[in-house]
């Protein structure tokens, strides 16, 4: 099934109806864009980390991770910019009073215009030269841009007297900046060098939609890798095809899969590029966005702060700020490729009308990795006892209730790539001793394999490696 094929109104049905996203504070009518993830939708989500994990802290050498609080002082954010700059623009259609993203507006008008690298009179022009409709009412009649700042702002202390502005986080990145030193030092790390984080940021995004791809409340997979001024343009290609590679690696293909390099730099940027992904209903959109930002982060805070950021190359004898390479994986939009790249409808029988839903998740990120299925309540007891014991290792569900057939495609519509089936030869009878083999059913292919219980285990770690 192509995603051309598929619906986001499909995809986020199957996500309330199997336990993957819920509407936040649904029972009260819920908050505009946000979201809750349910049973299986937490477990994908932290596949998705352990996975990130592995293949940009764990395998790599000299790459460290931090967790970095949300708030902080908000000088940081003075010396980052955001406080000054970091804004949307922002215009209102006069007719119906929406609001909406001007670049928004022109990428969905025309997604080769490349909005990103307009300024705002001339995405005012354009809006202007090509009569865009506004989306709600269809009339073209629009405020002036205007730009509006996406930092939620809050207060501490107790009294009125005594309280301070100080903001959630827009983006994990400043938390790894501001612990380079402690970081260098405590771990002896020579440049190259990355630290990495995972954590929630926050935008007061005033046109939030799209289900889960754009949210006032999100994740954040970072990696900053510290190089010597120099170095950064290599390591800024090698992390781009590193990345994709690693969302290939997790089941998006390919095909679905680009690069949009920014035609509009940031003041601070040396180069920029996005991974974006096809998704279907919104089209293509940023799941990562890597960036050689040289020495503005480091060298800002080293401004404000008046600690010294720089490094003594030991081999050299040089004293420099290092530049920095980053690499941003936005993991709620992660989740979401990979549940949108996985969702299937199959015909399995034309004649009898029988299709099946299906998630192919990439093992690795399958929120249930085994499903054990007694072939009657009868055999319960002995279904129960082997499923507590592939849990030691696995994330194994249990399901006793409806015929195998319909238990086996409620595992197919949640992604479970084995299912495991004892049935009366399992255990045998008076008159027959029980084999202790099972039926493993594989998710794809739907083929069936008997196995000796003794070679199960095997048999799933080889096939659930990533």
């Amino acid at each position: 099934m192509q995603n051309t094929e598929k619906t986001m109104e499909k995809i986020v049905a199957l996500c309330k109806n199997r336990g993957f996203i819920f509407a936040g504070s649904e029972i009260y009518g819920g908050l505009a864009n946000t979201w809750d993830y349910g049973p299986l939708g937490a477990r994908l989500k932290n596949n998705v980390k352990d996975a990130w994990r592995r293949r940009f802290i764990q395998e790599r050498r000299n790459s460290y991770e931090v967790d970095a609080d949300i708030l902080m002082n908000p000088r940081v954010w003075e010396a980052s910019g955001h406080v000054a700059s970091f804004a949307d623009p922002l215009l209102d259609c006069k007719e119906c009073k929406m609001r909406f993203r001007a670049d928004n507006l022109i990428d969905e008008f025309d997604p080769e215009a490349h909005a990103d690298g307009m300024t705002k009179e001339e995405m005012f022009a354009y809006i202007k030269a090509h009569s865009i409709p506004c989306p709600h009412c269809g009339k073209h009649n629009f405020t002036d841009i205007r730009e509006f700042n996406l930092m939620f702002q809050t207060y501490r202390g107790v009294t009125n007297d005594a309280k301070s502005v100080i903001y959630l986080r827009p983006e994990n990145a400043q938390g790894e900046y501001v612990n380079y030193l402690n970081v260098q030092r405590t771990m002896r790390a020579k440049l190259p060098f990355s630290i990495g984080q995972i954590g929630k940021a926050f935008r007061n995004e005033i046109t939030p939609g799209n289900f889960t791809f754009r949210t006032i409340e999100f994740e954040q997979m970072e990696f900053q890798t510290f190089c010597k001024p120099g170095d950064d343009l290599e390591i800024y290609e090698y992390f781009k095809e590193y990345g994709k590679k690693f969302f290939e690696d997790l089941g998006l293909p390919a095909e679905n899969l680009r690069f949009h390099d920014h035609e509009k730099l940031a003041h601070y940027a040396k180069a920029a590029c996005d991974i974006e992904f096809l998704f279907p209903t919104l089209g293509w959109g940023e799941i990562n966005g890597t960036h050689d930002r040289t020495d503005f982060d480091l060298s800002r805070h080293q401004e404000y702060s008046g600690q010294k950021m720089d490094y003594l190359d030991p081999f050299t004898g040089e004293r420099y700020i290092p530049y920095i390479v980053e690499s941003t994986y936005g993991l709620d939009r992660t989740v979401l490729a990979l549940l949108c790249q996985a969702y299937d409808e199959e015909v399995v029988d034309e004649a009898k009308n029988d299709t099946r839903v299906v998630l192919r998740l990439h093992p690795s990120v399958a929120p249930i990795k085994v499903a054990v299925l007694p072939l009657s309540k009868k055999l319960s007891d002995r279904a129960l006892e082997l499923r507590d014991d592939l849990a030691r290792e696995f994330m194994v569900d249990f399901d006793e209730t409806g015929s195998i057939g319909k238990r086996y495609r409620r595992q197919d519509e949640v992604g479970t790539p084995f299912c495991v089936t004892v049935d009366f030869d399992t255990v045998g009878d008076a008159d027959k001793a029980g084999d202790n083999c099972v039926t493993v059913r594989e998710r794809d292919s739907m083929e069936q394999v008997r196995l000796p219980i003794s070679q199960l285990r095997d048999y799933l770690r080889e096939k659930l490696a990533f």
